[in-house]
């Protein structure tokens, strides 16, 4: 009779080795990856879709159009700097400059002087311009008696030594504006100061001497 050969015994495994990976453990497919995060991603898709949909009802949503894109741009200062030199910085430099004082105006006032010259005239300079018979002459006159630390209209100085002579019974008064400053000056031809203090100013004042 025969016998039966007899069972082998299983053949145990070894111990795994702490901090060891086994070779034999297989990865984690693809597939099973895509498949664990594609319910994710899908989720997320939906949210936004009801995000713009909420957006759009309440009106808050405007809709642009694609060549929009292009031409939307940052906010800028439309103002363009110019340095000092520049013709846009002059132009602005002249257009906030205040207008400039009117010219030079005097009124002059003769009185017996004869010859058809008593009245009151207006003279006016820079630019030239009134009533006065000799405008541009006693403009011309008087810009060559103006000069650094002298007046024009200035009286004779007390004390001053003049000769007795007579001119005459004419007599004058200015008033005005000249050089900036205001003028109210008498003239009279009592004597050789005054006759002299007048000729300086002929033809702004007559000339009595004719």
């Amino acid at each position: 009779m025969s016998q039966s050969p007899p069972a082998l015994a299983p053949i145990p495994l070894p111990a795994p080795v702490p901090g060891l990976v086994p070779l034999h453990t297989p990865a984690p497919s693809r597939r099973t990856v895509a498949s664990g995060q594609r319910p994710a991603a899908l989720g997320r898709l939906l949210l936004g879709a009801a995000s713009l949909a909420a957006a759009a009802a309440a009106g808050t949503l405007t809709p642009m159009a694609p060549d929009a894109y292009a031409a939307e741009t940052l906010p800028r200062n439309t103002s363009m700097p110019t340095s000092p030199t520049s013709p846009a910085s002059s132009v602005s430099s002249v257009s906030s400059v205040s207008a400039p004082a009117p010219g030079d105006r005097l009124v002059v006032t003769v009185r017996e002087a004869g010859n058809g010259d008593d009245g009151t005239f207006e003279l006016r300079c820079h630019p030239d311009g009134g009533s006065h018979p000799a405008v541009r002459e006693a403009c011309g006159r008087l810009d060559r008696r103006t000069t650094w630390g002298k007046d024009p209209f200035a009286p004779v100085q007390p004390g001053t030594m003049c000769t007795m002579q007579y001119g005459g019974p004419a007599t004058a008064h200015v008033t005005g504006t000249w050089a900036g400053r205001r003028v109210d000056a008498r003239f009279d031809r009592g004597n050789g100061c005054e006759i002299a203090r007048w000729n300086e100013l002929v033809p702004v004042l007559p000339d009595a001497r004719a």
